[in-house]
């Protein structure tokens, strides 16, 4: 109980290559809690200290560890409407957590199309998080945005049930030969 764990290598959070030469990704990480600051003093002005501890405080909280439960969940049981062969590690959706993930939630679909910015791919699966990509893109804020139709074939991605009618990935993107 009364120890300390000393790691030669210990974990850390590194950006991939593109996204830590872009100054402006680089500039969010390292600045994302004084980013905080507007909202407090907004919510301060508002409603003191209370508006505070709810719109900063918790939110971020809630953010972050619900960030960590779908990465959790959606590692170790669930639906799955694909597989990739050969992976060793598969996704699942977290059904409960579709509406307040962002979309992240489908974590199935994200393995089944790493490249996509859109994840609720099926009926029933909201995606607030391709919602605030598309209204970006409309915004002139975004673009190049890629969706499951745009990305190239993977032989090792199967689908393993149907999603109903009008689904927009249909067995000619995941499963043609």
């Amino acid at each position: 109980m009364h120890c300390e764990l000393a790691l030669d290598r210990p974990p850390g959070f590194r950006l991939e290559p593109p996204l830590a030469a872009d100054r402006v990704y680089a500039w969010m990480e390292r600045t994302w809690m004084l980013q905080q600051l507007p909202w407090a003093l907004l919510f301060f002005v508002i409603g003191g200290w209370s508006w505070v501890v709810w719109g900063v405080c918790a939110r971020v909280t809630v953010g972050v560890i619900g960030h960590w439960l779908v990465g959790h969940y959606a590692h170790r049981e669930g639906p799955q409407t694909h597989i990739v062969e050969g992976a060793s590690v598969q996704g699942h959706d977290v059904v409960v957590a579709g509406l307040i993930s962002m979309g992240e939630s489908w974590h199935n679909n994200h393995h089944a199309f790493p490249g996509s910015a859109k994840l609720g791919l099926y009926p029933g699966q909201a995606d607030l998080g391709w919602l605030l990509v598309r209204t970006l893109e409309r915004l002139g804020l975004a673009w190049d945005i890629v969706t499951p139709e745009m990305l190239p074939y993977r032989p090792a991605l199967k689908q393993l049930r149907a999603q109903g009618r009008g689904c927009p990935v249909g067995r000619r993107l995941a499963l043609r030969p």
